[in-house]
């Protein structure tokens, strides 16, 4: 069973019966004699989606999640969600809600990205860090414009709305960072 000085971002650990992502750790040593160290962490309840931060003790035990991460594919949509696919054992999980919003932008049909598993059921959906995404509608290009010259904001064919570079025009495929929701390149 792995203890406090085992915490590290992007763990997952149980607390309250909820598998919960390690978002960062600060380890603070006492000043005074015979004090343990603190680690305090911020972490994500995967089940309900709350960033909360929680203080352990130097020593303290830690409970492992029941989790696992498994490779999907993105299926195909259907109603207000979507329907991925686990690609080691062929089943099928219907997802909607927050977790699909969250995504849906990034996502076309086939995509392979990563499931997160806990107690048989997908509670958590990792994308690739970036993906290429045809540009449907823009203004016109702008002659002349450079990369750090103005913007112009771009809808892209999964609905995703961003600023791109004004010397891109309707058809062409660029690459979008999936983190911070933003234009990186042509593709």
């Amino acid at each position: 069973m792995p203890t406090t000085a085992d915490l590290k971002r992007g763990l997952v650990i149980q607390i309250e019966q909820s598998p919960c992502l390690v978002l960062d750790v600060t380890a603070q040593s006492p000043s005074a004699r015979g004090g343990s160290t603190l680690y305090k962490t911020r972490y994500r309840n995967l089940l309900t989606g709350q960033v909360l931060e929680k203080a352990f003790k130097g020593g303290d035990r830690i409970d492992e999640a029941d989790f696992e991460r498994r490779k999907g594919q993105y299926l195909y949509p259907a109603g207000d969600g979507g329907v991925f696919m686990d690609l080691e054992n062929y089943e099928q999980y219907e997802l909607a809600g927050e977790m699909f919003e969250g995504v849906s932008n990034y996502l076309l049909e086939g995509m392979e990205l990563q499931l997160g598993l806990f107690q048989g059921q997908v509670v958590s959906i990792d994308l690739p860090l970036t993906v290429q995404l045809q540009v449907v509608e823009t203004a016109p290009a702008i002659k002349k414009a450079t990369a750090t010259a103005q913007t112009k904001e771009a809808v892209l064919e999964t609905g995703l709305r961003l600023q791109v570079p004004g010397y891109l025009e309707p058809g062409e495929k660029i690459k979008v960072d999936t983190r911070e929701c933003r234009f990186i390149s042509r593709a």
